[in-house]
């Protein structure tokens, strides 16, 4: 049976993203994203999932800063609807709640019903650690934001149900290995990050690259570069149709390379299916 480790506990939605696209996959929760990332470098987990970007909240900064940091491959994407539950100790009633917990994201996905109801919002490493904590350690007045399958698991009522800003809210994870796979049939998409040379222009000159090659960008985020010599100097995660075996993204890449100071590829990978 093929491991995979997702950041997390039982129920949470990296778990369901993991059984999703791997329904015979024996998932691995582990604490943290480095936790994850570690696991799948050090042979410990196959394959590693972990989200990188919401409809509601954005990206996960975490994660893109871990790919560029190792030498994992990005070999698959799962889009998954998120639709969070207040979950609070059975008993409880909507109206006495006052402090919620959740993941950082969960909290920013549900940020309109938790003003509605000025709720004390207090984060967690993890929606599901969250309604497990607060089965474990009832309080009156506290509840939790987190999966309908998360309130089961740990024996929670649910007070309300998609409580998220937005309804069509979905989040987008990558699938994590030490190795490439080969190519498989259908669509694909390829991510790669780069940093320009600091002078008028440069991400122009370079993103030009993709247009030239008729390469079809789907993505393009900016984060400040880890170098204590250039605090605050970006780099740039792109992503883009096609695969990098493909003619046109080939010769984009080729292109990328040489106006960028410096190019990582994180992957190439199948289209996720029912996406959106």
């Amino acid at each position: 049976m093929i491991r995979i480790a997702y950041q997390g506990t039982e129920g949470a939605y990296s778990e369901e993203a993991v059984l999703k696209a791997f329904p015979e996959a024996q998932p691995i929760g582990l604490p943290t994203f480095h936790e994850v990332f570690d696991a799948v470098s050090e042979h410990e987990v196959e394959l590693g999932v972990v989200p990188v970007e919401n409809t509601t909240a954005g990206i996960i900064n975490q994660t893109y800063d871990l790919l560029l940091e190792t030498d994992l491959h990005v070999i698959g994407e799962i889009v998954l609807k998120v639709e969070h539950c207040l979950m609070a100790p059975k008993g409880s009633r909507l109206e006495d709640i006052r402090f919620v917990k959740s993941h950082p994201q969960g909290l920013a996905q549900c940020d309109g019903f938790i003003a509605r109801y000025h709720l004390k919002a207090t984060p967690v490493y993890d929606t599901a650690g969250a309604a497990r904590e607060l089965a474990e350690n009832p309080e009156p007045g506290h509840a939790a934001i987190a999966s309908r399958r998360a309130a089961e698991l740990y024996g929670l009522e649910v007070l309300a149900e998609n409580i998220q800003d937005f309804k069509g809210n979905y989040t987008r994870f990558f699938v994590l290995s030490r190795d490439i796979p080969p190519r498989r049939e259908g669509p694909h998409k390829s991510s790669v990050v780069f940093a320009t040379r600091h002078v008028p222009g440069a991400l122009l000159h370079a993103l030009q690259a993709l247009a030239d090659a008729g390469v079809n960008m789907t993505k393009l985020e900016s984060r400040p570069r880890r170098d204590p010599e250039r605090p605050f100097s970006p780099v740039f995660y792109v992503d883009f149709e096609g695969h990098i075996e493909d003619p046109g993204p080939a010769k984009a890449l080729v292109g990328l390379l040489q106006r960028a100071q410096f190019v990582k590829v994180l992957g190439s990978y199948p289209v996720a299916q029912n996406g959106v």
